[in-house]
């Protein structure tokens, strides 16, 4: 469940002491708080989970927060008078109604965090939630270092620091509030708050304000379906309720409950037991890699902040084995998605953002299983997932890095043991400075952003790491861009290289979710243009290229040509034509490194041309149908007319026919 994120007006920016306008003995209607509680509802709640000890699990604090502002509302027609309110004048834009609610919230909320406290007493009709599991929406790195300085407050210095940033009041209103909210020392509080070294929000909002701090803006995840359904089950076969419980007794480790989500056994065998003990799983010391002969992913450690967690492991290798109705599974095409041969190998197990992730590799594939995760790191099994990706064949380039999780247009990766740099950059601008992104000392390196394939494509992020180019296309293991001829590619490391990508980029969002491998760019071609074309930015030839995209399961290849006509001004690496494509076949491959392609191309005069290229095996183009003429070389220019549809043929150096790509 998510939804917008709600927000309200702040009512009290003109209050000159933070009550609204409320004078001591104002008398409050329960219709005029249950107004001001109701328009007012999300921020009030965002005060509350502020404000709220961080203790516990995000879900509670988020009933607790709900709770708090519910039963923040009178039974009657209250008197500000026991409120030790100081008189004052009020202000225009003020809501007595509003202030008063808040009042009365804040102290709620102070009160449940006093020592050894414990959430409110919820009436049967206040908020209850059963089967699911409700928390807010994940932030960005500023969020999670926010929080964290939350949590080290007291709980009066909570209420300062949310009082300044959130409701935007000055000390003394704060401190008067905090005193009408029963802290005795609010001065202490203030400079507590004061103390606080937290990351900076945009010019017009506080990053209390953001998601990642709004109870009313939920994600959901289930609980326990499986044991649920289970319990149904029970009942219904009460009669049989002997022979059952024998049954699950007599199941391997400790029967049903660790597995989480996974479905019933389907067989009693030795060597698939074996493959779901955690204590047989094949873990790689830290050091192996050094003098390991194979540098893939079989040397790769395993890391992570939860290794030791056998109860984790053992669902984590029963839903890969016998995935429940309700697990998403994922894989890339050509993919087996069954259990494993035999005990597989640990990679990672740990806490990463809101999941707990643990990646497995046996061989053939890299598994990743993961499991929704409180504040605090701890899990259940519940929202579990499965991904899987083929890796068979895989090399010190191809292993360099893998997928652990994805946030809120942020990316995760698990560095190889042998990577020591790694640096963002953005493909449409090869001439910009790279960025260093941090890694953690179990191979976790720090949030990067999300390539976007929108229309617009204004940017393009790839990592270079171990002296190689990756980019998320949206699998397990990111693809490595390469540049060159087909049977020796290098990499996107000279400028022509970082110019020839810079065109290109945007055209990796067509082979999203393919099992790719590696994506190669290679300059087949330089043709001059027709006329005068190009004169205005200096370069009157064009460029082809041939893209071609290999997969990790062999078939599925992608292949497209592309036309990049010289930039228009100010725009100096605008992206090329595709003027082909291609599923399957050997052209502009490591077997076949030869292409053809044309364009139907108009000149700044208006002329049309039918242009065409080969590669440098190409020795003469020939063109029938619509347009027809012949040209001995590797490069073909004929006057053509708009919609003009031709069929390219090209002779090679042997005496072969090569058609054109399409």
């Amino acid at each position: 469940m998510e939804q917008q994120q709600a927000t309200s007006p702040r009512p009290d920016r003109t209050a000159p002491d933070g009550f609204g306008g409320i004078e001591a003995g104002d008398v409050i209607d329960v219709e005029q708080a249950e107004a001001a509680l109701v328009e007012h509802y999300p921020r009030l709640v965002r005060l509350a989970y502020l404000v709220l000890p961080p203790g516990v699990s995000r879900g509670r604090r988020v009933l607790a927060a709900h709770a708090v502002v519910q039963r923040s509302l009178p039974r009657q027609r209250t008197s500000t008078q026991g409120l030790e309110l100081p008189a004052q004048r009020r202000g225009d834009d003020c809501d007595p109604g509003y202030a008063f609610v808040r009042l009365r919230v804040l102290r709620s909320a102070l009160a449940s965090g006093r020592p050894r406290w414990r959430l409110p007493a919820m009436p049967p009709l206040l908020p209850q939630v059963w089967g699911l599991r409700l928390f807010p929406r994940a932030g960005g790195a500023d969020e999670l270092a926010l929080d964290q300085a939350l949590s080290e407050l007291s709980r009066p210095g909570r209420a300062a620091f949310v009082l300044r940033e959130l409701e935007r009041l000055g000390a003394p209103e704060i401190r008067r509030l905090l005193e009408a909210a029963g802290v005795a020392e609010a001065r202490e509080a203030l400079e507590e708050a004061d103390a606080v070294e937290a990351p900076a929000g945009s010019r017009d909002r506080s990053l209390l304000e953001s998601v990642e701090f709004d109870p009313c803006a939920l994600q959901a995840r289930p609980t326990d379906l499986i044991r649920r359904r289970q319990h149904v089950r029970a009942v219904l076969a009460a009669g049989v309720a002997v022979l059952v419980c024998g049954a699950l007794l007599g199941l391997p480790g400790d029967g049903w409950g660790p597995d989480g989500a996974a479905a019933p056994p389907y067989a009693q065998n030795v060597s698939a037991e074996a493959a779901l003990d955690p204590a047989k799983l094949t873990v790689v010391t830290p050091q192996a890699w050094r003098t390991s002969a194979r540098t893939d992913f079989s040397a790769w450690p395993a890391r992570g902040d939860r290794l030791g967690d056998k109860a984790l492991l053992r669902r984590a290798l029963a839903v890969w084995a016998r995935p429940g109705a309700g697990v998403p599974v994922s894989a890339t095409p050509g993919t087996a998605t069954g259990p494993p041969a035999g005990p597989p190998q640990l990679l990672f197990a740990g806490v990463v953002d809101h999941a707990v992730v643990v990646l497995f590799h046996d061989g053939l594939r890299v598994v990743r299983y993961a499991e929704a995760a409180d504040a605090d790191g701890h899990s259940d099994g519940s929202g579990a997932g499965l991904d899987f990706a083929r890796t068979d064949g895989a090399q010190t380039s191809s292993a360099g890095a893998l997928v652990v999780n994805r946030t809120e247009g942020n990316i995760r990766y698990l560095a190889a043991p042998w990577v020591r740099s790694v640096r963002l950059v953005d493909l449409l601008k090869p001439t910009g400075a790279s960025e260093a992104v941090a890694v953690g000392a179990s191979g976790l390196t720090a949030p990067v952003p999300l390539p976007r394939p929108d229309r617009k494509c204004t940017a393009w992020p790839a990592l270079r790491m171990g002296g190689h180019t990756l980019t998320d296309l949206g699998e397990l293991t990111p693809a490595r861009l390469t540049y060159g001829p087909p049977r020796s590619p290098g990499g996107v490391s000279t400028p022509q290289a970082r110019s020839a990508w810079a065109r290109t980029a945007c055209q990796l969002a067509a082979v999203r979710g393919q099992g790719v491998r590696t994506v190669n760019s290679w300059e087949f071609a330089r043709q001059p243009l027709p006329g005068a074309a190009g004169a205005a930015s200096g370069s009157a030839a064009a460029t082809w290229v041939c893209t071609r995209a290999e997969t990790w399961r062999g078939a599925g290849n992608r292949t497209m040509a592309q036309f990049q006509a010289p930039s228009p001004n100010g725009q100096p690496y605008a992206p090329g034509v595709v003027v082909a494509r291609a599923e399957g076949g050997t052209a502009c491959g490591p077997r076949a490194p030869r292409v053809l392609a044309g364009v139907l191309w108009k000149a700044a005069g208006g002329q049309w041309w039918l242009l065409a290229a080969g590669s440098e095996q190409v020795t003469s183009i020939t063109a029938t149908g619509g347009v027809q003429g012949r040209a001995d070389g590797r490069l073909l220019a004929v006057r053509a007319r708009a919609g003009d549809r031709a069929e390219l043929d090209g002779l090679l150096r042997d005496g072969k026919k090569l058609a054109a790509l399409r």
